[in-house]
């Protein structure tokens, strides 16, 4: 079963100084299970390469680089979720509705989370989730 990964670790296996033997753990898992997340994981992937390029932090041709080696994992990507369980989610632990959307995801699937937000990791270990990150 694919792991449930957040942009926060999918940024860092593109962005050479937020690397580490974590955010490798991850993308070793990755490669072998396959990896999952909420739509917007497209989006704040994709939107994290860009303001790090413009902050010059990457270069056009590492963001390009990055998002195909993103897309080479074959990410899947759900567009669905429990829309009370989401609320509640994100109202219980005071995340944000993109972040509930990760926890709310890796709960429906019984699967480890991935990420290096600490108040995302702390809810996800709330609801008895492993968290890798």
């Amino acid at each position: 079963m694919p792991l449930v990964v957040d942009s926060s670790v999918a940024v860092s296996w593109v962005i050479a100084d937020e690397d580490s033997e974590l955010a490798r753990h991850a993308l070793t898992l990755a490669y072998a299970d396959g990896l999952t997340g909420p739509r917007v994981l497209w989006y704040e992937f994709r939107n994290s390469l860009l303001v790090n390029e413009r902050r010059g932090r990457l270069l056009a041709s590492e963001v390009e680089r990055g998002i195909s080696v993103f897309r080479d994992l074959n990410p899947f990507f759900f567009d669905d979720h429990e829309e009370s369980r989401l609320l509640e989610l994100a109202r219980q632990h005071r995340l944000t509705i993109y972040d509930a959307a990760y926890l709310e995801l890796a709960l429906r699937l019984g699967q480890p989370l991935a990420t290096f937000d600490r108040p995302l990791a702390d809810a996800a270990r709330a609801e008895g989730v492993g968290v890798i990150g």
